[in-house]
């Protein structure tokens, strides 16, 4: 999983979701402009306008995220304002404070979580199955 957002946003949860140990699998950020990684999932970005999941080259599973979320990870900025009519001279910086970020990190719909690896043949693969009983809470 790459440092940064990707990994505050997404860790927590998938270490507690997935288990440890092989196969390892890696997660990486996706979309118009960027190189394709060498990743088994990778995170694209959603049309804005028509809901079209961008795809990406190769043969990695691709996790649509809504397009402005997927540019915050990607690059995310400082959250500093610039006046509207010019900017700020050099040297000068904002002392407002920054936007809040959200009080918890990312928590998957459980409903969501659940109802779609039960439609798939592998959530009787072992690894799914694990990743499935957890979030039913089961041991």
């Amino acid at each position: 999983m790459p440092d940064g957002l990707v990994a505050t946003a997404f860790g927590p949860t998938l270490d507690a979701l997935v288990p440890p140990g092989p196969p390892v699998r890696a997660l990486a950020l996706a979309g118009p402009g960027v190189a394709a990684p060498l990743a088994d999932l990778v995170l694209v970005p959603r049309h804005p306008l028509t809901g079209e999941v961008w795809r990406p080259g190769g043969a990695c599973a691709a996790g649509p995220l809504d397009a402005e979320v997927r540019a915050h990870l990607a690059s995310p900025r400082d959250g500093t304002r610039v006046p509207a009519t010019g900017g700020l001279p050099a040297g000068v910086q904002r002392d407002d404070p920054l936007p809040p970020r959200p009080p918890s990190g990312f928590r998957p719909d459980r409903a969501l979580l659940l109802r779609t690896p039960a439609r798939l043949p592998a959530v009787r693969e072992p690894w799914l199955r694990s990743v499935y009983d957890k979030a039913r809470g089961r041991p």
